[in-house]
């Protein structure tokens, strides 16, 4: 098992090397203008790894670090740092294809899960609601991003075709990182799911972005 790993995890370098060697002459063969933009793509990227390590070591907290450890399992500690992370996993995990229903989940009703009504609503989703209920609400999220973006096309100024952007990487922001930490995609941090998580100002905040929008919209024919 260990030998059949090593040389997958070889044949998968050897293509990666491949891959990068076709794009490189493809690059030089169209123009070589296109070599200088690969090369400075490359620097960011090496730039980008050097200062990814020194932030982890100089910039962040031990408590941050810790939930980084967690989430690329470099640290087991489900009864600490973890704990919040384990409970909504087993949470969503138990949820399983159609949910408990509605007010029925074990670990959500018995508050096995911390901050389940506002960071970690969303495995209050899955469990309760099972599979279908959390990807229904993972559709209604794309739907209404593609929905922003269609309408920040067709604005007629830059400023409102821009804040149609805007509204939509916030909002994309906040569905990513939040679903990504209950599910331990991404480290635990305080972030509510939009229109979803309990909370006034979150909901205050989302409500005012997208009204502006609208509002930008509706009198979009009057900018000549």
């Amino acid at each position: 098992m260990f030998l059949l790993t090593l040389l997958l995890n070889k044949l998968i370098i050897i293509g990666v090397l491949a891959a990068v060697a076709v794009l490189l002459g493809f690059f030089i063969k169209r123009n070589r203008k296109n070599l200088t933009v690969l090369f400075a793509v490359f620097a960011l990227l090496i730039g980008m790894t050097y200062a990814v390590g020194y932030m982890y070591e100089k910039v962040l907290s031990d408590h941050q670090k810790t939930r980084i450890d967690v989430l690329l399992g470099k640290q087991n500690d489900p009864r600490g740092a973890g704990y919040n992370l384990n409970q909504s996993m087993i949470a969503i995990g138990s949820g399983g294809f159609a949910g408990k229903g509605f007010m029925n989940g074990t670990q959500t009703r018995f508050k096995f899960v911390p901050e389940q009504n506002t960071d970690f609503i969303f495995c209050t989703v899955g469990e309760e609601w099972g599979f279908l209920g959390a990807a229904s609400l993972v559709v209604i999220y794309v739907l209404l991003l593609l929905r922003i973006i269609v309408l920040a096309e067709r604005q007629r100024s830059n400023f409102s075709r821009i804040y149609g952007y805007g509204v939509a990487s916030v909002l994309s922001f906040h569905v990513l990182i939040n679903i990504g930490m209950t599910i331990g995609l991404a480290p635990v941090v305080g972030i509510p799911l939009p229109f979803v998580s309990y909370g006034g100002s979150s909901m205050l905040a989302f409500s005012i972005m997208l009204f502006i929008f609208i509002k930008q919209d509706a009198v979009r024919m009057q900018i000549l």
